[in-house]
């Protein structure tokens, strides 16, 4: 049981210019420090900025303490925990959406965003690999586990990581605002609060959701970053549509007092789950297949 801060750094970003945002990034961990910050959370791809296209070879990043911009924030990892979003290349040179996990001078987890939306006005899937894996992963703060955007639209990647035992979600985005309306706030803005909402209570875990803000290439990421508590509650917001730096206190203590009141957690059946997933499956043998079945 323990407290502990939490920082999302709300923030804008210039297209593929990695080392003016890893200036904004060591800025503001420096702020965040001055807060006595323990967790500082960035947004999807908060290094390189989203609409990438082309670009996507040139901005990516390996996340060793040899790579030229990944060494400043291992390096600073060792006053406060990070999450930072990037583009990630592995050694048969295929780039991939992630999101690293920075502690006490080490890369501890790095998360491959397994859900590339290629509709609307999305494109990833022409640009970048599907990771393959969702894990969770221990900290100093207990167990974590990390998602990008479009992972948390779909219910079974936070369903694994809470089976395997992640008690804070951590989801990073960069969500474009849609669905303007005579509603107080966005549509989109409404649509991801009531997911992770749902999320938090449904799975009695900490959602924690940092978004970043601005504009680019034709389209506004709205911010409004949460904090979750396991009942569901709002435990802290950021504004909509501007820069911020956001902190609050995390109390883990919060955990045992609500899944003793709500066991959901003791009663999963995570066998009937995967008797039934393999009925499934096996049913549609034969059928049409998915390309991430």
């Amino acid at each position: 049981m323990m407290k502990f801060k939490i920082t999302l750094a709300q923030i804008t970003t210039k297209l593929g210019d990695v080392p003016a945002n890893l200036d904004k990034h060591l800025e503001l961990i420096r702020q965040a420090k001055s807060r006595d910050t323990d967790l500082l959370v960035f947004p999807e791809l908060s290094l390189t900025g989203y609409v990438l296209q082309d670009l996507v070879p040139s901005v990516a990043q390996h996340p060793t303490a040899e790579d030229p911009i990944f060494k400043h924030l291992i390096k600073a990892s060792r006053e406060l925990d990070l999450v930072v979003g990037f583009v990630d290349e592995d050694p048969r040179h295929r780039f991939y959406i992630a999101s690293a996990y920075l502690s006490g001078g080490r890369v501890i987890h790095v998360h491959h965003k397994v859900y590339l939306p290629t509709y609307g006005l999305f494109d990833e899937g022409r640009f970048f690999a599907w990771g393959d894996s969702i894990s969770a992963f221990d900290t100093r703060f207990g167990r974590i586990g990390l998602l990008v955007c479009e992972d948390f639209w779909h219910v079974s990647p936070p369903y694994l990581l809470w089976l395997d035992g992640a008690d804070i979600l951590v989801f990073s985005s960069a969500s474009p605002g849609r669905g303007l309306n005579d509603h107080e706030k966005l549509e989109s803005a409404r649509w991801v609060e009531r997911v992770n909402k749902s999320y938090a209570s449904q799975f009695t875990s900490f959602v924690v959701h940092c978004n970043r803000v601005g504009y680019e290439d034709g389209l506004n990421f709205w911010g409004g970053s949460t904090v979750f508590d396991p009942r569901g509650e709002l435990v802290m917001q950021a504004p909509y549509q501007v820069e911020s730096l956001t902190t609050c206190t995390v109390d883990t203590g919060m955990l045992k007092r609500t899944r003793t009141r709500l066991p959901l957690l003791r009663d999963e059946r995570t066998a009937l789950t995967q008797r039934e997933l393999s009925r499934i499956i096996a049913t549609r043998a034969g059928g049409w297949k998915g390309h991430n079945d």
